[in-house]
């Protein structure tokens, strides 16, 4: 793991997807999982997972009234990533724990660049600004139809959601699509339409193969079930 020339201890793992597509619960299983196993983890959400960014997630998907411009939730999204990267994700890397975060700037590229097409020079270079140059180890994309995903939320909808079409959540699903095609290295894509212990097994075998040989990685001193922050 190395972010802007530092070496870091841990694996920074993201789950990343449209809308339906399971990643929340994939990342609760997962890192529930590595908790049971030993594993010093650290489970987190975009955007959120600190007592500031919890607060720009309320403005960003529940206040519909403050009406803000598209520059501006790209601002506020970088704004809870950066305190999000701060705060919680890196003094974890430091420490040696695996941190499973439930989205991350590949969120912002899809939703805010491929579905509403602001420039993604821009957006990128925003990104990069807030993370310091932070990018994750593995990133796991789940993958689905749209209308099979529409229709696993239901009638649930965001800020973002209520006037988004079908042709916009078509956007977004290319764009993460797109993203894994250009970072093969870093993505693994899984058919969210698969049973959901498949998924399991196909992202723990992935992550296993892409931990690092030697120690760096953090052990607790002896295993605890389900005993994973979601540190704020």
């Amino acid at each position: 793991m190395m972010v802007a020339g530092k070496s870091r201890r841990g694996f920074f793992l993201t789950l990343e997807g449209p809308d339906g597509s399971g990643k929340s619960t994939a990342a609760q299983r997962l890192a529930a999982r590595l908790a049971d196993e030993g594993y010093d983890t650290v489970l987190t959400r975009e955007p959120g997972g600190t007592a500031l960014g919890e607060e720009v997630r309320q403005i960003l998907l529940h206040a519909p009234t403050l009406d803000p411009a598209l520059t501006t939730d790209a601002l506020l999204f970088n704004a809870a990533r950066a305190q999000l990267v701060a705060q919680v994700i890196v003094p974890a890397l430091d420490r040696g724990a695996i941190v499973v975060c439930d989205r991350f700037a590949d969120s912002t590229l899809a939703y805010q660049g491929y579905g509403s097409g602001q420039p993604l020079a821009g957006l990128r270079t925003l990104a990069s600004f807030a993370t310091g140059g932070l990018e994750p180890d593995l990133t796991v994309l789940l993958d689905l139809p749209v209308e099979e995903g529409l229709r696993r939320k239901g009638g649930e909808v965001n800020r973002f959601e209520i006037d988004a079409d079908v042709a916009f959540h078509e956007r977004v699903r290319e764009g993460f699509l797109t993203l894994a095609a250009e970072s093969p290295g870093r993505f693994l894509v899984v058919d969210a339409t698969r049973p959901a212990d498949e998924i399991d097994g196909a992202v723990s075998d992935e992550l296993r193969r892409r931990l690092p040989v030697g120690g760096s990685i953090s052990r607790l001193s002896e295993p605890k079930a389900h005993s994973v922050r979601m540190d704020r």
